[in-house]
């Protein structure tokens, strides 16, 4: 079982259904709409050059993020924070250990190995989206490398053990997996703007 610590108020998600293939940038607007207290077209969203979304100067004080899978739509938005998202659907991931020992910290592709075969799938899962919600935090995604950031189980949930210097510190970081949807596997990460 994944524990983890509640959201701070300053941090706030929805899981939506929504099909594949669809745009999901109208379903993200009009939910942030609702949060910031303003109609869907008065939501600013620009992309920075790397195309990672962010609110305009308005909104500001605000950061948002999304990820999409399967027919989910995951959407945060934070205040004063950096925020990254990751949703995976899970399916069956029979060369998880193999792409571990390829893209991930030694030790994570060493704790998937340790685990019965049974339990690896969403191991890894819950690892990628952690991974995943970091690096879209940071702004950088995928792209930055999935072993520049080495995270490790404590009382059943993951936490930041390891970062490139670029991240900052583990410790600036927190981590919020939960299973926002059957079927669904989610991570937040969050750190103060600096």
């Amino acid at each position: 079982m994944v524990t983890t610590p509640p959201l701070p108020p300053t941090v706030r998600h929805a899981w939506l259904a929504h099909p594949h293939g669809t745009p999901s940038e109208p379903v993200v607007r009009e939910w942030l709409g609702a949060q910031l207290g303003c109609a869907p077209d008065d939501v600013a969203l620009v992309r920075d050059v790397l195309g990672r979304p962010r609110l305009g100067a308005m909104q500001s004080r605000h950061d948002v993020n999304w990820s999409h899978s399967g027919d989910g739509l995951l959407i945060a938005l934070g205040e004063g924070v950096a925020i990254g998202a990751d949703l995976e659907h899970l399916c069956p991931r029979p060369r998880a250990l193999d792409i571990a020992r390829r893209f991930l910290a030694g030790a994570e592709a060493d704790w998937l190995a340790a685990l019965p075969e049974q339990a690896r799938p969403l191991a890894f899962t819950r690892l990628w989206c952690a991974k995943e919600a970091v690096l879209k935090a940071h702004g950088r995604g995928l792209a930055f490398g999935l072993d520049k950031l080495a995270f490790a189980e404590a009382d059943g949930a993951l936490a930041l053990v390891e970062c490139d210097r670029a991240l900052g510190v583990p410790q600036d970081w927190s981590l919020h997996e939960f299973e926002p949807h059957p079927g669904y596997r989610a991570a937040l990460a969050w750190r103060a703007r600096t």
